[in-house]
């Protein structure tokens, strides 16, 4: 009894601890490069560094942190391959998914995917890219779980963990792309309400996956060039 108590509790500690972490790097608390000092995070956590070290091994497995030589455990980058993959398929997966559910999306589905867009709008005015992104997945969350095909809906949210493990506030980056999803939510909605065909559905929602995505590369190569040419 007392040897099962003691190895529940490292173990509890440890998820903990690994909970608290990732939540910091995927909302950009720890952003790439962030030097995790592993006594001062067991410090503010009230833990020892035992439980810490192993959260940071599993987060390393994961590719969330990585060790470098004379530096120690440090907040990966983001793989720009692993995120355009990641984004490509995921503009077809849910493009396909938001249109098979279409037809069993309510009025007070509609209700619901309006009202967080509107949350998502009024964001705008104090830009909180972390909120907005938390916003967007619950906005398509509405248009998609409905997906009656479970196979597809799999592979959704398959894609939505990927970013997530990728700490992709994608807005953070392009924070102008934010007031074009928004609209482009609107006339998705619209196209849902009028019983618009499923082809058209699925392209509206492909399409406004993609935006976001040539959005963030064009910023990406911008970003490049200026280092660049410094």
């Amino acid at each position: 009894m007392t040897e099962t108590a003691t190895a529940a509790g490292p173990r509890s500690k440890s998820e903990q601890a690994y909970a608290a972490v990732k939540a910091r790097i995927v909302d950009g608390t720890y952003s790439p490069g962030y030097r995790l000092v592993l006594a001062k995070i067991a410090e503010d956590l009230g833990v020892s560094v035992v439980p810490v070290r192993e959260a940071i091994r599993r987060l390393e497995a994961e590719g969330l942190v990585k060790f470098e030589r004379n530096v120690g455990a440090t907040v990966s980058g983001i793989d720009p391959t692993e995120y355009l993959y990641t984004m490509q398929t995921l503009s077809i997966v849910e493009g396909a998914a938001t249109a098979l559910s279409a037809p069993l999306i309510g009025a007070a589905d509609v209700a619901r995917a309006r009202a967080v867009n509107e949350e998502m709008r009024e964001c705008l005015e104090h830009f909180d890219p972390v909120r907005f992104t938390r916003l967007n997945q619950d906005f398509h969350s509405v248009l998609f779980e409905h997906c009656p095909n479970p196979h597809i809906l799999d592979l959704v949210h398959r894609g939505w963990n990927r970013l997530a493990s990728l700490r992709s506030s994608t807005f953070r980056f392009v924070p102008g792309r934010a007031r074009d999803s928004v609209d482009e939510h609107e006339a998705l909605l619209r196209l849902i309400e009028t019983g618009a065909a499923a082809d058209e559905i699925e392209r509206a929602a492909r399409l406004h996956r993609s935006a976001t995505l040539d959005a963030y590369l064009a910023q990406a190569t911008s970003t490049e060039q200026q280092t660049a040419q410094q």
